[in-house]
């Protein structure tokens, strides 16, 4: 049964679950990350893998620079590569065997690690084979959170993924200065050796979860996916066949699933500066790459390491303090991104880091830190407070914009390219910091903060604001700029405020105003309606509800468009569909406004909406007029190339104009 009703939806325990779960594989990457920077400066681990000139003792140990940086790097290119194909592979066995296999990749690199004695090749191969199933989970587990938790709860469970990753950082430091003290190699082996519990965990716990609806309906397996989805929704396995969310949720992942067939295309698709697609490329490939330039990996791969130098006895209870703040600090982000955006957080973030990144670097340089307790001192609180804004900013806000930038038809393969410059600037700095910093020391700090600031301007003049948007049509719109896309609206909604209302009605199922044309109709409308053809260059449709004698639609594209009601559909201006009540929708193409023709008080809200609302002409459709209509449970929408029209529920087809688009009959409605 349902744990608890959300805007009158109902959430399963298993979604829950199933996200806590999968997050598991963002702990595994936190806990590698965090703890490499404590076994860098382990006595035993020093005395066997770097150069010595009293091996006998661990002070005389160093790593050369190139050592540190292949034993910590290399775990960022085994993420790179595996990052490119965890895609692939989670399509080929399905969400949850993907993070099977992976775990049980990672727990191969774990055992490679510790079987070596003295050779410290053999730790930086392991953490290679390591690298690349993490890679792979960072490319499954997002995924499959999004495609299986419920709508309402979606991007709160998705982020526990980032929420994860701080907690193994934290809790990687924390054991750390449990083994410590151990004798030999137990200090370092014993670290490394407890990440083979996480992994087994994910692994054994994935199989008790749903796999998800999106891929079983991609493989044709939509009863497997009706179960799927009844089990996230707590709906009893007896019950899910005649539940309205159950099938309300499968027949809209099966219409999402074929229009993406549809739209499919390739790697090159990703470069086209139409529709600003290049442009969006661009865009995430800046954020992921500013994201690890702001230097918090600085910090969390180097920080012991950088806090010994300054003269900090006990540089392991810095990085515990680190690690909190970057832990507790990330809830806030959650929050901060919802309630602020996403443009206003990162522009402050970036300020905010840049400013305390340059005291960081102003007080080592100006001052031995060694030799002064108050530089040193100065110098942790600065980290704080870079950590402070990085992990309420720019930590889960790039993550999250990143699910929000790109059209459907390109988003897992500019998602792949965002990632992927991510993992490769990781491995850059991983592995070229021991060389900077044995160089300037910590003027290295500059440096970050001039990215910093860098990222700050580049996100105030090329990012849009896409909070409390599903939409990507703002890119398209001449009108709406970076900077003034915060008070953009959908074609048809006075505000954004407007959109999120209506939208979260329909997920409801509920009529979002009085007066609204019930849901059971739309839901049994017939194919016995009209087909009008109108002028030359376009069609001309209405919608006749046989009951009330109601003529609706009034569309039409071209010049000299049909006419059927009392409101003109379209004139001489190929790109603006008519209203009801005067509101227009421009979309760059023919295509048909929000409710056309509805009179406002029974206008029904549309979930799922890209571009104006119902048959719309879509932000990732082509470049000629072309618009569609589909009518499912859901009231979804998508365009379609040439003008087809889909109606009668999930059925039925008609071919319309090529220029315009035509709305074959929708009896009863």
């Amino acid at each position: 049964m349902p744990l608890f009703y959300m805007r009158g939806m109902p959430i399963g325990g298993t979604a829950i679950m199933l996200a806590l779960v999968a997050s598991i594989g963002g702990f595994i990457f936190g806990y590698d990350t965090g703890q490499i920077s404590d076994i860098l400066i382990m006595s035993d681990f020093k005395q066997r893998f770097a150069t010595c000139s009293n091996p006998a003792d661990a002070s005389t140990c160093v790593f050369s620079v190139v050592r540190a940086g292949l034993i910590v790097s290399l775990l960022s290119i085994g993420t790179l590569a595996g990052a490119l194909i965890g895609a692939p592979i989670a399509d080929r066995l399905g969400r949850r065997y993907a993070m099977v296999s992976e775990c049980l990749l990672f727990m191969v690199g774990v055992v490679v690690q510790l079987t070596t004695r003295h050779v410290w090749q053999q730790v930086a191969v392991g953490r290679l084979i390591s690298g690349l199933a993490v890679g792979g989970l960072s490319a499954a587990v997002p995924m499959y959170q999004a495609e299986t938790a419920p709508t309402q709860i979606r991007g709160t469970l998705t982020a526990t993924y980032q929420l994860f990753i701080t907690f193994g950082i934290l809790i990687a430091y924390a054991i750390a200065i449990g083994t410590r003290s151990l004798s030999g190699g137990a200090s370092w082996r014993v670290l490394i050796g407890i990440g083979l519990i996480w992994p087994a965990m994910l692994a054994v716990g994935i199989l008790f979860m749903p796999e998800s609806p999106r891929w079983l309906a991609a493989h044709g397996k939509l009863k497997e996916a009706e179960r799927s989805v009844a089990r996230a929704y707590g709906i009893k396995s007896s019950d899910e066949h005649a539940n309205r969310f159950v099938q309300a949720e499968v027949d809209e992942i099966a219409n999402q699933v074929e229009r993406e067939r549809r739209l499919a295309s390739g790697w090159i698709s990703c470069f086209k500066p139409q529709k600003k697609t290049l442009y969006r490329t661009l865009l995430g490939m800046a954020l992921q790459s500013f994201q690890q330039l702001t230097g918090a990996n600085y910090f969390f791969y180097y920080g012991a390491t950088i806090f010994q130098s300054v003269g900090i006895n006990d540089s392991f209870v810095t990085q515990i303090i680190l690690g909190a703040v970057n832990f507790i600090c990330t809830f806030g982000g959650l929050y901060v991104m919802e309630r602020f955006g996403r443009r206003l957080p990162l522009i402050i973030g970036g300020l905010w880091q840049s400013a305390w990144l340059f005291v960081f670097a102003a007080a080592g340089t100006a001052n031995d830190p060694t030799t002064s307790k108050s530089t040193g001192t100065l110098m942790i609180v600065s980290a704080c407070m870079f950590i402070l804004g990085y992990a309420m900013t720019w930590g889960p806000g790039v993550w999250i914009l990143i699910g929000e930038t790109f059209p459907t038809r390109t988003r897992a393969k500019q998602g792949a390219l965002a990632t992927s410059s991510n993992w490769t600037w990781n491995f850059l700095l991983a592995f070229f910091t021991p060389f900077i910093v044995a160089d300037i020391r910590f003027k290295y700090g500059f440096v970050f903060a001039g990215c910093n600031l860098a990222a700050a301007v580049m996100v105030y003049f090329f990012l849009y604001e896409s909070s409390d948007l599903s939409l990507e049509s703002m890119y398209n719109d001449p009108n709406c700029k970076p900077w003034t896309s915060r008070s953009w609206a959908p074609p048809g909604y006075s505000s954004r405020y407007d959109a999120v209302e209506q939208t979260q009605a329909a997920q409801a199922r509920k009529p979002y105003a009085s007066g609204a044309i019930e849901e059971k109709q739309i839901e049994h409308a017939d194919s016995a309606g009209f087909d009008k053809k109108g002028s030359e260059d376009g069609y001309g449709g209405y919608v006749k509800n046989n009951g009330n004698n109601l003529n609706g639609g009034n569309i039409g594209v071209g010049h000299g468009a049909n006419e059927l009601g009392a409101t003109p559909g379209l004139g001489d201006d190929k790109s603006r569909m008519g209203m009801e009540n005067g509101v227009a929708n421009e979309n760059g193409n023919a295509g048909v406004g929000h409710n056309a023709g509805v009179p406002a008080q029974q206008r029904v809200p549309v979930p799922n909406v890209e571009s104006g609302d119902w048959g719309a002409s879509d932000d990732e459709l082509a470049r000629e007029p072309q618009g569609g209509f589909r009518l499912s449970n859901q009231l979804e929408r998508s365009g379609s190339r040439g003008g087809q029209v889909y109606t009668g529920g999930l059925s039925g087809s008609r071919q319309g104009s090529r220029t315009g688009l035509g709305l074959n009959g929708l009896g009863n409605v």
